[in-house]
């Protein structure tokens, strides 16, 4: 912080959020407050779900918890900054809470592309080699996987951040979005940004490129064995089993795309932030309804204990 100090006379950033209008605000104070309360219940309760019923032991449901506790992590970055925002005139943020928000934010999106990439190779193993799937997907690798993602995302956010944040910023403090994110914190810095947007593109694409090439290839293989299947039924039912993946996997990089890989980020910034929103607190909020509604297993066990917890309020009122 010492070295940040020393270059910089911006104290606080202006976050100019998603709208200046008094008359949305509270419209919008409430349907965000109602996404994250759906963010905190569905994902929770998949972890519960998950951890409780013995039938969803097993390595992919395993890591779909871990996918939950991402998205919770992940939302609790913007949603409760934003809808303070609604609420106060204040719009500032300190110099170390931009630098804490951008270093979450790189944590957990590096995180959930190392987890959606995992989770892809568990579908291969899966569907290209059922007979070695508990074998090779063992609870050992599960962990190590889940280690190594959040290694990879510490020392991605480490790197970004550092990046962004050792430049000087002694002029302009607003920053167009609701959120510290780095393209336009870079805008603000004093001195030449060029280097910094090399790293930037260097690092960002040392996540994207390996993780997408793992995912690219391993679809190329299911679905070469899909097709090899001569049973129609067992060729849907492998399917199914990538469904909800799949989903998941265009949610998330279909949004991030449009945000980030286009000609020109400054053309649109309300398209941007929209998008932004998508990804960064809608789709925490969609992933368990998409893994929930789409997937037999998690339905029998959702069944399973909404009649425990029916049988016990009943026995509790035959005890009264």
């Amino acid at each position: 912080m010492a070295l940040w100090e020393n270059h910089t006379t911006v104290m606080r950033f202006i976050l100019l959020g998603l709208t200046n209008q008094d008359d949305q605000k509270q419209l919008l104070f409430a349907i965000f407050l109602l996404i994250y309360s759906v963010t905190l219940v569905g994902n929770l309760g998949m972890i519960d779900l998950i951890r409780t019923s013995s039938p969803l032991h097993t390595p992919m449901y395993f890591l779909l918890s871990v996918l939950s506790f991402l998205d919770i992590c992940n939302s609790s970055v913007f949603t409760p900054r934003l809808l303070t925002s609604f609420l106060t005139t204040d719009q500032s943020i300190s110099f170390a809470g931009c630098v804490v928000q951008m270093a979450l934010m790189n944590l957990h999106g590096t995180g959930e592309c190392m987890l959606l990439t995992i989770m892809a190779y568990d579908r291969f193993v899966a569907i290209c080699h059922p007979l070695l799937y508990h074998t090779i997907m063992s609870k050992r690798l599960c962990v190590q996987l889940v280690v190594v993602t959040y290694a990879v995302g510490m020392f991605i956010s480490a790197v970004q951040t550092g990046n962004a944040f050792s430049l000087p910023f002694c002029g302009p403090n607003v920053i167009d979005h609701y959120f510290c994110d780095i393209l336009p914190v870079l805008r603000l810095a004093c001195s030449d940004t060029t280097t910094a947007s090399i790293v930037l593109l260097f690092f960002s694409a040392l996540v994207t490129v390996p993780t997408v090439s793992v995912i690219l290839v391993s679809y190329a293989y299911i679905l070469i064995t899909i097709c090899r299947m001569r049973s129609l039924e067992a060729q849907r039912k492998a399917f199914s089993t990538c469904a909800s993946h799949l989903t998941a996997l265009s949610l998330f990089y279909g949004s991030v795309f449009l945000v980030y890989v286009q000609p020109n980020p400054d053309s649109a910034p309300a398209y941007n932030k929209i998008l932004s929103v998508f990804y960064t607190i809608v789709i925490p909020m969609l992933n368990p309804l998409v893994y929930s509604l789409r997937n037999k297993d998690v339905k029998a066990a959702v069944q399973v204990r909404v009649s425990k917890l029916h049988r016990k309020g009943i026995c509790q009122k035959g005890i009264w």
